[in-house]
């Protein structure tokens, strides 16, 4: 087990620093295709499969690299992402499918270091998927780590659609790694032949290799006809040379010592040239950088456009609910104040009606008042009667005649004297009632000015509310007129981003290849006479006619034009200043 894992150690590193070395010579983004890739994925494959336990089942016995990767779902919620596209996958069925599609995307996602990482922190977890002695649960898990974060700097573009990942072959290609294997294990014996004779088992079992080496073999001896056609090249170059020698020969010694001295000026020429050319290279990288910079920061720009669009919409709806509402608010207002008018004309005429009333119900008392005097006077008149009536019965008891036809008349005078007092009585009651009538009526009339108060309360509140809303419509009416400013000015920078797309769009970037002389001066570029981009029309120019320098908008430093785009932009900026 520690040979096994020192030998997938070193296999590792040759295959980490293979695959840094081809991405640096090619470029920093990998496809699937690549063959460095391949093959780290074939190793790092290996890898998690080491120490790995069977697991038993009715079907048979199953040993799949795929359970401990989905651990890194629950321990860290960031990859669920990963899991869940790998298992909406209809192209895969095996478990080691997914797990080969699973170390894709975490590749892809520049987070592969840090998921095992996490895998190798919580070692209490992998035990139940590994041996004590597997490279997961050993130190040599976090070299790996260590060494898979160098990987961070590579941008891979890997498609899984239509590859088949279920019946990939995971045998490892060591031809790749046979030159390294000296620099890197300098002190420690290396099995070479070992290595070589199981390379050439694996060249016999393997046919993609063959196809491999048959796609070398094509490629070298496209190098060969190549190196053929450079030799000849050579040989004609040298023909030349010994024919201006022999040429040269038939000079004085002063004209050798003047043609050596041009040769040394010719050779740093040539090395000037040639550092020159890798400058030109560099350029043209950093130039291919800006114009995707620019590509991008052309879309975001016409988002941004699109997205201002939407802003000034919904302001425009939203200043057109605005009005709405401010509308409503003034037809509420008037309503409201014609509510108030009625209810005060209302309280006007109930306070006159109590005043009526009290007025009515002064007299009605000072009636009865007058009817019980009235009564009391009777009752008097009466009393004295039946004391008059006793003593003439006592003193004149032989007048009864004339005493009892006098009596009948105070009979008859009492009988008309009950029925004023009935009528008296009945005319109190209905008095009593009139009274109480009147009570109710103006317990009435107090509710109502109970609620005449209840709506000067209102009122008073309708008012404060009118007044708020006042200061809300007046705020509102800033904020209109703050938006307003606010689209003028992005109105202003949108017609500034079309004008920077027009002149985008307008013009393209010539490569260096189809221009042969300077679109200017139509003079032949050569060694002396470089070649020169003009970065607002894409033209090629020489250094004489694009020597001047400009700020432009796609740039943020002043950059290099051609003569005509330089008058031209100084023209348009004199005159948008003067307007």
């Amino acid at each position: 087990m520690m040979e096994e894992r020192a030998n997938l150690m070193h296999m590792m590193k040759l295959s980490v620093k293979v695959l840094l070395q081809s991405a640096l010579s090619l470029g920093r983004s990998l496809d699937a295709d690549h063959a460095p890739l391949q093959q780290f994925f074939v190793v790092m494959e290996h890898c998690l499969k080491h120490g790995l336990k069977v697991k038993k089942s009715f079907i048979g016995q199953n040993k799949s690299f795929f359970g401990p990767l989905e651990l890194v779902e629950k321990l860290c919620p960031e990859a669920s992402d990963i899991a869940t596209s790998v298992r909406n996958l209809p192209e895969l069925k095996t478990a080691v499918g997914r797990g080969r599609a699973w170390l894709y995307l975490a590749l892809m996602q520049k987070k592969l270091a840090d998921y095992l990482k996490v895998l190798i922190d919580n070692k209490h977890l992998l035990s139940e998927f590994y041996e004590p002695e597997a490279l997961m649960m050993e130190e040599e898990g976090m070299v790996i780590v260590g060494l898979l974060v160098g990987l961070n700097v590579l941008d891979a573009n890997l498609c899984l659609k239509g590859e088949d990942l279920d019946s990939q072959v995971g045998v490892i290609d060591f031809s790749l790694y046979l030159k390294d294997v000296q620099g890197l294990d300098g002190g420690k014996d290396c099995t070479v032949g070992d290595l070589q004779n199981k390379i050439d088992g694996l060249e016999k079992t393997n046919s993609k290799l063959q196809e491999e080496l048959s796609a070398a073999t094509d490629r070298i001896c496209s190098l060969q006809e190549e190196q053929q056609q450079l030799r000849e090249q050579n040989e004609l170059i040298r023909e030349r040379s010994e024919k201006s020698v022999e040429i040269t020969k038939q000079d004085t010694k002063v004209e050798l010592d003047t043609y050596k001295q041009t040769r040394q000026g010719l050779d740093e020429m040539y090395s000037d040239v040639w550092k020159q050319l890798k400058e030109e290279k560099k350029v043209r990288l950093e130039l291919e950088k800006e114009l995707e910079l620019q590509i991008g920061m052309k879309t975001e720009m016409e988002i941004a456009m699109k997205l201002l669009e939407k802003d000034t919409h919904e302001k425009q709806d939203t200043l057109v609910a605005l009005r709405q509402q401010l509308e409503e608010v003034k037809a509420i207002n008037l309503q409201m104040f014609h509510k108030v008018q009625n209810a005060e004309s209302c309280l006007q005429q109930k306070n006159e009606a109590i005043t009526s009333f009290e007025e009515k119900t002064n007299q009605v008392m000072s009636s009865m008042k007058q009817m019980e005097e009235r009564l009391r006077q009777s009752e008097r008149a009466r009393q004295g009667a039946e004391e008059r009536s006793h003593r003439l019965q006592q003193e004149l008891g032989g007048r009864t005649c004339a005493l009892q036809q006098q009596l009948s008349q105070l009979h008859e005078q009492c009988s008309s004297l009950e029925k004023e007092l009935k009528s008296e009585k009945e005319q109190r009651q209905a008095l009593q009632r009139e009274l109480q009538q009147e009570k109710d009526t103006s317990s009435l009339l107090r509710a109502e000015l109970q609620q005449v108060e209840g709506l000067k309360k209102e009122l008073r509140e309708l008012q404060d509310e009118k007044a708020e809303l006042q200061k809300v419509c007046e705020e509102q009416e800033q904020a209109l007129q703050e938006m307003g400013l606010h689209l003028s000015q992005s109105k202003l920078k949108m017609e500034d981003i079309k004008e920077v797309n027009k002149a985008l769009k307008g013009h393209t970037w010539l490569k260096d290849d189809e221009a042969t002389h300077c679109k200017q001066c139509e003079k032949e570029f050569s060694i002396s006479r470089r070649k020169h981009h003009c970065r607002n029309c894409g033209h090629i120019f020489c250094n004489t006619c694009s020597s001047n320098e400009l700020a432009l908008p796609s740039y943020p430093k002043p950059v290099r034009v051609c003569d005509s785009c330089h008058t031209l932009l100084l023209q348009r900026c004199s005159s948008s200043t003067g307007s």
